[in-house]
């Protein structure tokens, strides 16, 4: 700023803290370090010397006895913001020290032989740094917080991105909401009438505590014009739960409907308890893999995945290969697949998640434990009540032994195994399990066994990996639970399992810049004929001349299943065409079609991005456009069909949530349906850019935003952009961090300071100006300026309407209101009056609050 755009005698803000290093230098006196210091004011320049109050300056780092909201960070590692109270030592009654009650202490991580050894003081409210040797507290009210810094020999394990279960977050109670919807309107060119479709799933929820209550649903609505025929409509509350984690025994505790989830035992519904042990409860490292699934959408389609009648994921895709990485680890047993085209036909198969060995690290036993009965759709019990238990128990470096068992009645089952770790030769696990069912008198009691293996070894020289996951022969009196349920209470006895196995094969040739990936799933019945699944999808990036990052794919699949074959081949070329979009050309048969398309995407931004395709096929032209935006209140994807004498369609999807606290309320794009979130505030201020790891979102007009793209168990960030942050903002606290327990709505405030900045002058009713050194506070206790000579101030957060005080001597003095600033008015022409507080109202909200 041109300095001549200050009045005679006005110090700059930016000078405040050299004029005072200087001033250093002019000690009275030479003392201990935690000694106050006295500064020699003749050193400065400035015209009231006697008017100066550097009490706050005279000992380092020093903070006004009182109640503080900050910001904890354990060696820079944050904590949730809470209340830090700062006390007089015994020892230094002038003095002020951070109390470290022994609520935060509890949050730090301490291993359990050093929590022994801590003394406290201030009736034995505050921690004794000195307990313990090394650890230190320092805080800082310009950014609001308390940094911590502990020896890591104190402090049970983590990594820079994983915490000890003592930090991990609960949140604050809320409710939710979560939803997708998905809608599409097609019209028939053959006579039919038009086809309108709507469906959606999703959850609500409560969190109170370490609880989640959830509920999730899914909903449908099918009306044709010209049938004659009245519109389906279903809505299902599909499951009712309550979920906590308890970290004392790295396990999950679920109350209500679930699916049994077991590595031995096929799933099935029931109502009861489960208790299992988390593997995202430990550290990253240990923990093990979420299910995936490929295929390919001949047009643009809408994607199903479903677990016995349980939509778990439902979105539209465009043509081509897709692949859905997003489901949750928790998700075991098979997945039922449907992709529906936009030409009617549908593709279903199933795959199957237990893909890799049951191992166990040494000396770890991981278990579940389920009980209760099942249960159908109608939640209504059905079958016996049945005990469930299981375990992995890791006996040496390379053998882990596991067994389990389901007794329940008439329907009882038995399992034990073996795993070992071949080193170089990869992994491989053998089971056996013996089931007993005693059905209705004709069928008598059925006994059986059913032995699987599984085999998996990754070749890091060769950048390979191949799975022979879960191959299984079953005896065919061996039955299931949800066999016998079905033999039991339905009568239904066919698609009796004989032999299921899957293979998995990647190979990346870098060189050649290649990727492989071939996948088999092989299952055969006892009363039908096979199904089978093949997959193959090959992938090169490459140069061509002035062309640069090529890519081309092949994907071929073949769908076997009652006895036909369903045969694929997708082909295509992608070229880059700038730096945010591409054309493409595409090629796809099928034993009913085959396709010639041309495309051109472009993303727009990080929030937009569309695609437009051209093509003709054998039965005709078509077009199609596919359009995303990431808006800050919900994900909106739309597209739109021609095909020649066919049909034309128009479908749209909408994901989003919404999340209500005492903190405040936010509507927000979606993350897993009633999973983990985080909710942001940035002090009331509205349009602030935050983010979690994908695109920005901005503050509503309550100043409140929520990310779900946060982990369970993991340490997750939030950030502000700053390269987006107007310039009526200023955030002195950026990036926030949270370890969430599963479901929680964590909360985390940024000091966002919003409004005009303009250099100004303070005067009191006699004429007279605070005291060079003084602060000036918001309603928001943030530090907008510091006088200089004469009562000069550089204030931030210059806001119409609302009120600032100025504090010396320890206290708020005085009070200003501040005015709407004219854009025609020179900066060093503003002029703010500022009344005395009144006797007994320095307790204000703008004040530190008294212990």
């Amino acid at each position: 700023m041109d300095a001549r755009k200050f009045k005679s005698g006005a110090l700059p803000l930016s000078l405040l803290g050299i004029c005072i290093s200087l001033a250093l230098c002019g000690l009275a006196f030479q003392g201990r370090a935690d000694d106050a210091i006295q500064f020699n004011t003749d050193i400065l320049d400035i015209n009231d010397r006697k008017n100066i109050d550097l009490g706050r300056f005279s000992k380092g780092a020093y903070i006004m006895p009182g109640k503080y909201s900050m910001t904890v960070l354990v060696n820079k590692q944050s904590l949730d913001e809470q209340p830090v109270a700062f006390y007089p030592p015994e020892n230094d009654p002038d003095g002020s020290a951070a109390c470290v009650s022994p609520q935060l202490v509890e949050k730090l991580g301490l291993k359990t032989e050093f929590l022994k050894q801590l003394r406290w003081w201030h009736n034995e409210q505050c921690l004794d740094l000195t307990s313990l040797k090394g650890i230190e507290a320092r805080g800082d009210l310009a950014v609001s917080a308390l940094y911590l810094n502990i020896p890591q020999a104190y402090l049970e394990y983590s990594t820079p991105d994983w915490d000890p279960p003592a930090r991990w977050d609960n949140g604050i109670p809320g409710l939710l909401l979560d939803y997708n919807l998905n809608g599409q309107v097609q019209k028939n060119r053959n006579g039919s009438g038009q086809t309108q479709r709507l469906g959606g799933n999703g959850a609500v929820g409560a969190n109170l505590g370490a609880w989640r209550l959830r509920a999730d649903w899914q909903t449908s609505l099918n009306h044709q014009t010209g049938s004659g025929e009245s519109s389906q409509r279903t809505f299902d509350w599909s499951r009712y739960y309550a979920f906590r984690a308890l970290p004392q025994w790295g396990a999950r505790l679920a109350l209500g409907e679930d699916s049994l989830q077991s590595n031995l035992f096929d799933s099935f519904r029931f109502t009861g308890f489960s208790l299992v042990s988390d593997d995202n409860m430990l550290p990253p490292n240990l923990r093990g893999y979420a299910p995936e699934v490929t295929g390919i959408a001949k047009t643009n389609a809408k994607v199903t995945i479903s677990q016995q009648g349980r939509v778990l994921y439902e979105a539209q895709v465009a043509a081509g290969p897709f692949r859905i990485q997003d489901l949750s680890d928790s998700v075991m047993g098979k997945l039922d697949v449907k992709v529906e085209e936009q030409d009617g036909s549908v593709q279903q198969f199933q795959v199957d998640t237990a893909n890799i060995p049951y191992l166990t690290r040494p000396g770890m036993v991981r278990f579940k434990f389920a009980g209760g009965r099942p249960s159908n759709w109608e939640h209504h019990v059905q079958g016996p009540t049945f005990a469930a238990g299981e375990f992995s128990w890791g006996i040496s470096n390379g053998w882990s032994l596991y067994g389990g068992a389901i007794a329940g009645g008439d329907y009882n089952a038995l399992s034990l195994g073996l795993g070992r770790d071949l080193l170089v030769l990869g992994a491989l696990s053998f089971d056996t399990t013996y089931s007993r069912a005693r059905l209705p008198i004709d069928d008598g009691t059925k006994k059986g066994g059913s032995y699987r293996l599984s085999y998996s070894k990754s070749f890091d020289e060769y950048d390979s990996q191949i799975t022979f996951a879960g191959y299984r022969f079953s005896e065919e009196n061996f039955m299931t639970m949800s066999e016998y349920l079905d033999a039991r209470y339905h009568g239904l006895r066919n698609g009796k399992s004989r032999e299921m196995y899957t293979i998995t094969f990647n190979k990346q040739f870098r060189d050649l810049g290649i990727s492989t990936y071939l996948n088999y799933d092989h299952q055969t019945y006892w009363d039908k004929p096979t199904d089978e699944r093949y997959s193959l999808a090959l992938s090169r990036y490459f140069n061509l001349g002035a062309w640069k990052n090529l890519s081309a794919s092949l994907s071929a699949y073949r769908n076997k299943s009652r006895g036909t074959n369903d045969d694929g081949m997708y082909l295509s070329l992608t070229v880059p065409w700038g730096g945010d979009a591409n054309l493409s050309y595409s090629s796809s048969w099928n034993r009913n079609n085959n396709n010639q398309r041309v495309g051109y995407y472009q993303r727009l931004d990080e929030h937009n991005n569309y695609q437009l395709t051209a093509g003709t096929s054998r039965s005709g032209e078509s077009a199609s456009a596919f359009y995303s935006h990431d808006g800050d209140a919900a994900r909106i994807d739309t597209n739109v069909s021609y095909q020649s004498g066919q049909y034309s369609s128009l479908g749209m999807s909408l994901q989003g949530g919404a999340t209500l606290t005492a903190q405040g309320a936010a509507l927000h794009r979606s993350g897993n349906f009633g999973g983990t979130r985080l909710l942001l505030d940035t002090d009331g201020v509205a349009g602030v850019p935050v983010r979690g790891y994908g695109a920005t979102s901005r503050t509503n007009m309550f100043g409140k935003a929520v990310v779900t793209d946060v982990g369970n168990f993991y340490r997750s960030r939030a950030s502000i952009d700053l390269t987006n942050l107007s310039d009526e903002a200023e955030a002195t606290q950026s990036v926030v961090q949270a370890t969430l327990t599963e479901g929680a709505i964590g909360y985390r405030r940024f000091n966002v300071i919003s409004g005009q900045k303009a250099m100004a002058v303070i005067r009191l009713a006699d004429g007279s100006t605070p005291p060079f050194g003084a602060e000036v506070f918001n309603r928001r206790r943030q530090q907008t300026g510091i006088v200089n000579d004469g009562g000069s101030v550089y204030l931030s957060g210059i806001r119409a309407g609302e009120q600032m005080t100025v504090h010396w001597e320890g206290k708020a003095q005085c009070e200003i209101d501040l005015p709407a600033l004219r854009t025609d008015v020179a900066l060093s022409d503003l002029l703010l009056p500022c009344r005395r507080v009144a006797a007994g109202s320095e307790g204000q909200a703008d004040a530190p609050e008294n212990p």
